[in-house]
Order: structure tokens, then sequence, then C-alpha cells
């Protein structure tokens, strides 16, 4: 069985602060995918002992973003960034980084590699420069998952946190965010062509059913967490191959709001490879 589990981690000093790795110790995922570092790699490095294999791109964006895969098995290839897509070659803007790490993971005894993306979307705000930037952003996501969805019998996960929820059940007040980035129609239809056209599949959604939530991010401010007026924009998305292999997907929802070590709870699956 293979374990992956991903997570924002509002800042990976922050988290650790907070209990982070107690968390990890008891989880002990094989693959790990973490979001909004906000660090160097010196400093990242130094919060994981030997064993672990490390793949980050920090933002070139002081304090923002920056994404990794660790591994705790073999590593054959790492690809950082999305720029290979870029219309006219040139390199990732700043907003773009620190937001895509590929790495392609030796798992014994499996028919080929799996290749584990962690993935980080701007926020946004509609109706400004921000969404425009993110709506180009979307279009290269869109089609490098178009990439990795060529091969059938592919083992892909492409995990993180997307801020977008894809549905009404997604979010605890969808009514009062029809206008507000995360939730915009144009927005959703991305993970619309995702599922349907491209064929990825959202795990959390396929194991929980047709349920509110189980919701992945809550605000810190007010009663948002004690309340569980949250929203789900933290996902594991599988190749169909991968998909059929999948055991189960837990979200690790902190028992109170001060045992939380982010603003985010992990995504974690199982896989049977």
């Amino acid at each position: 069985m293979l374990t992956v589990a991903t997570v924002n981690v509002n800042g990976i000093r922050a988290a650790v602060k907070r209990g982070m790795l107690d968390w990890l110790a008891v989880r002990a995922p094989d693959v790990l995918l973490l979001q909004e570092v906000r660090a160097t790699d010196e400093i990242l490095d130094g919060f994981f002992p030997e064993g672990w294999h490390v793949a980050h791109q920090a933002s070139d964006l002081k304090g923002r973003a920056g994404v990794a895969v660790l591994s705790r098995l073999p590593v054959s290839a790492v690809r950082v960034g999305l720029e290979h897509l870029h219309p006219d070659g040139a390199a990732e803007p700043p907003v773009d980084t620190g937001r895509w790490v590929e790495v392609d993971v030796e798992v014994p005894g499996a028919p080929g590699v799996l290749t584990a993306v962690s993935a980080y979307l701007h926020s946004g705000t509609a109706g400004t420069p921000k969404m425009d930037e993110k709506y180009a952003y979307l279009e290269k996501v869109t089609a490098r998952l178009r990439e990795l969805a060529v091969d059938p019998e592919g083992l892909a996960v492409v995990a993180g946190d997307l801020n977008i929820a894809h549905r009404e059940a997604d979010l605890k007040n969808w009514r009062g965010n029809r206008k507000a980035a995360g939730f915009l129609p144009e927005e959703r239809a991305y993970l619309d062509r995702w599922f349907d056209e491209l064929g990825w599949v959202d795990l959390g959604r396929r194991f929980a059913g047709d349920v509110e939530g189980p919701y992945t991010w809550w605000s810190w401010r007010g009663q948002a967490f004690v309340n569980d007026s949250g929203w789900r924009i933290d996902y594991q998305l599988t190749t169909p191959a991968l998909a059929a292999r999948a055991k189960s997907v837990d979200v690790d929802r902190a028992e109170s709001y001060e045992a939380r070590f982010s603003d985010h709870a992990p995504v974690v699956a199982t896989y049977d490879v």
C-alpha cells in the first residue's frame, strides 16, 4: 500500500511550530505534497531528516506560494514549473513560480513510475488582473493535465490547493459566494474539463459521495472551524488507472481549533499499487 498526503501548510515554519511534525510522524506517508511552503530550500530541508527526497520550487515573490514533493521512495525524475507551456517560450512570470512541481516516484512492484504533482493555484480576486493571471495559469495547467493523461495506463496524482470549489456541496456558504473568486462559473468550468473531457478523477468526491464537504479549508477568523463553515479546495486528482487502485481518502480535520497546524486540513489517500 502507498500513502500519499497533501496539505497547504500556510508557511512551513509556522506549521512546524504548531505541531505539523507530530501529525507527520503518526500518518507516515510515503509521498508528501506541500503547498504555501514560503521558505528557502535550506529551511525546508532542515525540517526533514535523512530518508526524504525533496523537490521544491520557491516563489520568486518573497513570502508567497512555494510547493514541494517529498518522497521516502526513490525518485527518478523531477520537473519544476510549467515553463515549457508558456506560449512564447519565455520564463514563467514571477506570479506563476512556486506553484507546480512533478516527481517520478519508483514504487516497488508498480507497473511503471508514479508521477506525483504538488500544485498550488492562485486564489484570485474577481474582476481584477489577478483573475486574468489565474485564468492564464489555469490554461497551462489544463495543457499539462492533457499531456499527463495521454497514457491510459499511466499512474499520476495531481494534488494540492486548487483554490476552486467545484460544486455547491464543496463550500458551506455557496449562495453567498456565487460571485466570489474560488466559486466563479468560469473557474469551475476548468474542473469540468479536467474531469469530463480529460478523464481525471476527483478522489475526494468519489469516496465521500453526494454529501456536503468534507471541507478542507476554514478561515482562522470567527467560528468558521467550530461551525464547519468551510470550503473543499484541496484535492487529489488521479488518472483513471491510479483511481482504480485507490482504497481510501481521508481529510485529517484537527480535533479542535487549537490543534490546527494550518488553516487547511491534510488530504490523505492510500493506493494499492
